[in-house]
């Protein structure tokens, strides 16, 4: 299947039944678009045949499991909202050979960026992708409301991302620091005259997820701590960003500003950040477009809105654009209200 297609699919369809292991009714439409064919949902590990196929959200452990696996996680253009606010979303990858954020193994991700021939007409896709998501201010979740003024001339201005300290890319990815406090500490300690500002995980701002341990203390060591203010909007005012493993990262290279990886995320090893650790599978040296043609073309599966049918990524942001638009109006209060209910909701994956 060319690059040209709108996804590369890692399903073989020799398989008749693939086995869908504890996907909730709301993630059920996208998952009928990555596998179209033989799919059946089972909620228990139990009531899976021996050796069959198997769809798992995310590191799930299959316990003594010899069959084929295919695991699901968000995709890195998701949607307008959080997924902690069970928003639909607009991308999937589907990883037939780990996690794109477990740097401790191979993932389908890394394997392309290592081996694809990216030709100059999928290099000048990426490009055409990546000018348009950054002249449109698009971002994973695209949320924030809160103004922002940003410091004026004078001082280096460095932003430092927090993640949720719980989440497993930070367990799989961060074998050193892996504390947000620490982070924060160890970036004022490099940059001891630049004007630093943290910017908490979006799911932690929300109420969502618990902030990490001790990092209500970040403000000791910070010039500013950002609130709910859009991440594209504070990548435009910043000269250098330092992340664990946050996918900020990869949309501050997208502006090709300057990056500190203090983890291993996936963007990192290939010639496009200053890495603190290092990867010792990753042997390319990539240019911008080529990471995006992987990360942004090959990789992912966009779908409509009503996760009926894949679409193209290039569709996929026009997608991005009018929810964002709709999503202006929305009330602040209806959300929180929303949130309020998940947060009695048991159960809810």
């Amino acid at each position: 299947m060319s690059w040209s297609s709108v996804w590369m699919q890692p399903v073989p369809e020799q398989f008749p039944e693939i086995y869908a292991l504890g996907f909730s009714a709301w993630k059920r439409a996208c998952l009928a678009c990555c596998f179209p064919h033989g799919l059946i949902h089972v909620d228990r590990e139990d009531q899976l045949p021996a050796g069959a196929p198997v769809v798992v959200w995310g590191g799930r452990v299959l316990r003594d499991w010899s069959g084929p696996v295919w695991r699901v996680e968000d995709g890195f253009l998701r949607s307008v909202g959080l997924g902690a606010d069970l928003v639909r979303p607009l991308s999937w990858v589907v990883d037939d050979t780990g996690l794109y954020y477990d740097a401790s193994r191979p993932s389908r991700l890394e394997t392309l960026l290592q081996q694809t021939d990216f030709d100059a007409g999928l290099r000048s896709r990426a490009c055409q992708l990546r000018t348009r998501i950054v002249a449109q201010g698009l971002s994973k979740y695209n949320v924030g409301q809160a103004v922002w003024v940003p410091p004026g001339p004078g001082r280096m201005r460095v932003l430092v991302v927090g993640q949720v300290e719980s989440d497993a890319s930070l367990a799989l990815g961060a074998p050193g620091i892996c504390r947000n406090l620490e982070l924060v500490r160890t970036v004022r300690a490099l940059r001891p005259d630049a004007w630093l500002i943290y910017k908490p995980h979006p799911d932690v701002l929300a109420g969502m997820r618990k902030a990490g341990a001790g990092e209500d203390e970040a403000g000791l060591y910070c010039d500013e701590v950002l609130g709910d203010v859009p991440i594209n909007f504070v990548l435009e005012h910043v000269d250098e960003v330092h992340v664990l493993t946050s996918l900020t990262g990869f949309e501050a290279l997208l502006r090709q500003l300057r990056v500190v990886c203090h983890g291993l995320p996936f963007y990192a090893g290939w010639g496009l950040t200053e890495d603190r650790l290092r990867c010792d599978r990753r042997q390319r040296h990539l240019s911008l477009d080529e990471l995006v043609a992987g990360v942004l073309l090959l990789y992912p599966c966009y779908f409509d809105r009503a996760a009926r049918r894949c679409i193209q990524p290039e569709q996929a942001l026009d997608v991005l654009l009018d929810w964002r638009q709709g999503a202006v109006g929305r009330r602040s209060w209806a959300l929180a209200l929303w949130r309020m209910v998940l947060r009695g909701v048991v159960g809810v994956r």
